[in-house]
């Protein structure tokens, strides 16, 4: 009696179990799918695993990944808004917020979120790195105003300059979202 009982807890163990490990499988295939590029495969995945279990945050996460990667950059930013919503302690969703605002032409609003982001996480580091892209792309925004109202000083012209080649060289890419 007490095997048959040993084994009906094991039985038991093993269906708990299995959405937990089908769930990891699902994550790991969509990332899989978005590192080799594949964002539409990976946006297909994610809406069967969310279809499966719509509160999974990760695959939640990865579907705005992979919109991003398809450069549905509203679609993202909704999504991604909502998750926001939904997960207010998650750096990441701000973070990926951010970087579709700076894509936008919005610094400010991507400011912002960034800054709500490090509210959530001081030690997030790609949050950190981003915030220093959009005060440049801010520092830009505001000398050309500057420059608007009359010639700048020669300094601050070089500084501009400066920026905007720092800028050209790295636009703001989908390499600096959190996946």
């Amino acid at each position: 009696m007490p095997r048959l009982l040993v084994l009906a807890r094991l039985a038991l163990l093993a269906l708990l179990a299995a959405p937990i490990l089908a769930r990891a499988d699902d994550v790991s295939e969509i990332r899989d799918l978005l590192a080799r590029g594949d964002g539409q495969a990976a946006l297909l995945r994610a809406e069967k695993a969310l279809a499966a279990n719509p509160r999974d945050a990760q695959s939640r996460f990865l579907l705005g990944v992979a919109l991003m990667d398809l450069r549905r950059d509203e679609d993202a930013l909704t999504h991604f808004t909502r998750m926001t919503q939904d997960y207010p302690d998650l750096p990441d969703p701000l973070n990926n917020v951010a970087l579709l605002h700076a894509r936008a032409g919005r610094p400010e609003m991507a400011r912002l979120a960034l800054e709500a982001a490090l509210r959530a996480d001081p030690t997030h580091r790609l949050a950190r790195t981003n915030l220093g892209h959009v005060h440049l792309m801010l520092a830009v925004q505001a000398w050309d105003r500057a420059a608007a109202l009359g010639p700048l000083d020669p300094a601050v012209q070089r500084r501009l300059e400066a920026a905007r080649q720092l800028l050209e060289g790295r636009a703001v890419p989908a390499s600096g979202a959190a996946r």
